[in-house]
């Protein structure tokens, strides 16, 4: 049995990544002949052409396109392995940035509080929070986001998760709404008109399942990318917005505005920590996810 060349493999995801030779010998320090003989070594290896030629430039077959995530992957995997690790980890002279992907509502509430805790420990590291605006692995594998924030789904099956907390749904008005001066029931709450939220412009979620279920239906007006537009645009009409239980620790937010249950049952929210396996053994990293922990998982969790 022919044992496996795993220095081809740098090369290979040099080459998926970058769609050209040139590019991935650059990228490589190599020279273009060298990885034109590098790529004609992957072909034999793998039985597929890889990359072939469309016009002036080259297209990944099928066959490389169903690789290269995976092959990105083991590159960082083998590198971790054969790096040195050193568990000590004195954190008065970490001089590292972090960097962790959430959605605004998300930074508004928890990293004032993340960053007081990081700096009380190690004075020299550095935080970067960077906005998500869709549900993408890609940050995360290629090693551009050190933690994603959010409800876990199946976009990256290989990813390192921890639950950070439960939240779920509440309605929220503005002061004043005829809505709070009776009892809530489905069929007043249906007939309001609504604001909702969703990075996709979808018009419907979890609370008109609940509503159909009950041969209920709800009259969607405006669809926001937001939580915060959501409330601005209910403390100034008529309109119904959505809002996680969590929100409401943020008094300036919620300045004007009432919030009650919804008298219809949803799904709660679990909001988890991920990270990228490479990253787990890392004891800077671990220090990280265990800061965020404490700071984000109330004392009942």
């Amino acid at each position: 049995m022919d044992v496996a060349d795993l220095n081809l493999l740098p090369a290979l995801d040099a080459l998926l990544s970058e769609g050209s030779v040139t590019r991935a010998a650059r990228r490589l320090g190599l020279s273009a002949s060298a990885m034109s003989r590098t790529l004609a070594r992957l072909r034999a290896a793998t039985g597929d052409p890889l990359l072939v030629r469309a016009g002036r430039g080259l297209v990944p077959t099928p066959h490389a396109l169903a690789l290269r995530d995976r092959v990105h992957a083991l590159t960082q995997e083998v590198q971790g392995v054969l790096r040195p690790t050193d568990d000590r980890l004195d954190l008065a002279t970490l001089d590292r940035t972090f960097t962790i992907r959430a959605n605004e509502g998300f930074i508004r509430l928890f990293s004032a509080a993340l960053v007081s805790a990081v700096l009380d420990a190690a004075p020299r590291a550095r935080l970067r929070f960077v906005a998500k605006p869709v549900k993408d692995a890609g940050p995360l594998r290629e090693g551009a986001v050190d933690i994603e924030i959010g409800v876990l789904g199946d976009f990256a099956p290989e990813v390192r998760t921890c639950l950070l907390f439960r939240d779920h749904f509440l309605a929220v008005v503005r002061a004043g709404h005829p809505l709070v001066t009776a009892p809530m029931t489905p069929e007043r709450y249906a007939a309001a008109r609504h604001v909702v939220v969703s990075r996709k412009g979808s018009f419907t979620g979890p609370v008109d399942e609940g509503l159909a279920a009950l041969g209920l239906r709800r009259e969607i007006v405006a669809v926001v990318p937001g939580f915060p537009d959501a409330v601005r645009i209910a403390r100034h009409s008529d309109l119904v917005a959505l809002i996680p239980r969590s929100c409401l620790g943020d008094t300036s937010l919620m300045e004007g505005c009432v919030s009650f249950e919804f008298p219809v049952a949803t799904p709660d929210i679990v909001v988890s920590a991920m990270w990228h396996p490479r990253m787990e053994a890392d004891p800077a990293h671990r220090w990280l996810r265990n800061v965020l922990m404490s700071v984000c998982r109330p004392p009942t969790v």
